[in-house]
């Protein structure tokens, strides 16, 4: 199943899509709490920092990709809360696109990360 989180669409006609509508926390949250599995998030950074705002990202998968644009968005908003993860995978492309898996691991203590 896919679920498309928007405020701006007024259907979802894609085979196998339903249509989140409401409020971002809310409709997540309730998702996550009905279904089993794993949820993943693509291409949206402001749902991205929305969700990491209310504790509802366990696991980030960021791709780096060895250029400087100048600009864009930030994927972790000026004055986010601190929130700790621990790399639990990272490799390396032939192209030198370094591909990282982090998990939440709590809260931080300043000094940990050593």
């Amino acid at each position: 199943p896919k679920y498309v989180v928007s405020t701006t669409l007024d259907s979802a006609d894609w085979n196998g899509t339903t249509l989140l509508r409401g409020d971002a926390v809310e409709e997540v949250t309730a998702l996550k709490e009905r279904l089993d599995g794993e949820i993943q998030m693509h291409g949206s950074g402001g749902l991205a920092r929305t969700l990491l705002a209310h504790d509802l990202i366990d696991t980030l998968h960021l791709h780096v990709f060895p250029v400087v644009l100048g600009t864009g968005f930030r994927l972790f908003a000026e004055g986010a809360r601190p929130t700790a993860f621990r790399l639990t995978e990272s490799t390396v492309t032939g192209k030198g696109v370094a591909l990282h898996t982090y998990e939440r691991a709590g809260r931080p203590t300043y000094g940990s990360y050593a």
